[in-house]
């Protein structure tokens, strides 16, 4: 059973093709995220599990989540992670988690995507050739990574050193705390009060008011409220001005185009 949470696409991407390789089904934890649904998942094979990365780890909701989350069956899982470049010790903790709710854990793959974040200067946006080459690297690599899971080896990524471990622990509470808040989101006078930002926001943080969204005091900049405004009407402070959103559905065209 693969299961994953993806804010533009990326993890999607990933999750679904991955899936149809191992002839798995393949579920989105949005909705059981949101309405904190921990009915339990059973599945006779082993559990793959696709998540972005957040500062140097899985979403801290989602791993929050999947603490409370009753897995029966199976008892390996496999963890896929998707980020811009540095999946951090997301692997560790993962590891550590599962290794707690005494189930097999088999190592974890790293795709490298296109960068969604735009709400920073700090983090720049990839140009359209250099997306393409990451999407197509990514497709490439899923054959290789899912017959390892269909022959039972682990899976291996890089080495993640005890110094990265002690700085992140400590470090991402804090910078998620006073980092990463909602407060300089606002809309534009072209939003069309679709509501999709309030539907995909895993924190149920968006609200719409008088037909335009609203933000509460609850943020993981998933970028998920950004990356789909149909209209591009939602902006971050002055740093999202003239930046085209991520969205993996813009680059749909890149895998079609091996398909074919």
């Amino acid at each position: 059973m693969v299961l994953y949470f993806s804010a533009t696409g990326n993890t999607e991407f990933i999750a679904k093709e991955l899936a149809k390789r191992l002839n798995d089904e393949c579920i989105n934890l949005l909705d059981r995220i949101k309405t904190l649904n921990y009915a339990p998942l059973y599945s006779e094979k082993p559990f793959i599990i696709c998540a972005p990365v957040y500062v140097c780890e899985m979403p801290r909701f989602m791993s929050k989540y999947l603490r409370k989350q009753y897995f029966s069956g199976n008892n390996a899982v496999y963890f896929i992670f998707t980020s811009g470049g540095y999946c951090g010790i997301s692997g560790v903790l993962a590891k550590a988690l599962f290794k707690k709710k005494h189930m097999v854990y088999r190592g974890h793959a790293e795709f490298k995507m296109p960068r969604n974040y735009v709400a920073s200067n700090a983090y720049p946006m990839l140009g359209k050739e250099e997306a393409e080459e990451r999407i197509l690297g990514s497709y490439k690599r899923l054959e290789q990574v899912a017959t390892d899971i269909l022959e039972g080896k682990k899976l291996t990524a890089r080495h993640v050193f005890l110094f990265e471990t002690l700085i992140t622990v400590p470090f991402n509470p804090i910078w998620c705390k006073y980092k990463l808040t909602a407060k300089d989101f606002y809309v534009e006078e072209s939003c069309i009060a679709c509501g999709k930002c309030e539907r995909l926001c895993p924190l149920n943080n968006i609200k719409i008011v008088d037909k335009k969204p609203i933000w509460h005091d609850k943020c993981t900049h998933c970028m998920a409220c950004i990356g789909n405004c149909p209209v591009n009407a939602i902006q971050y402070g002055d740093i999202t001005k003239g930046k085209e959103p991520y969205n993996f559905g813009k680059y749909k065209y890149v895998v079609k185009n091996q398909e074919e």
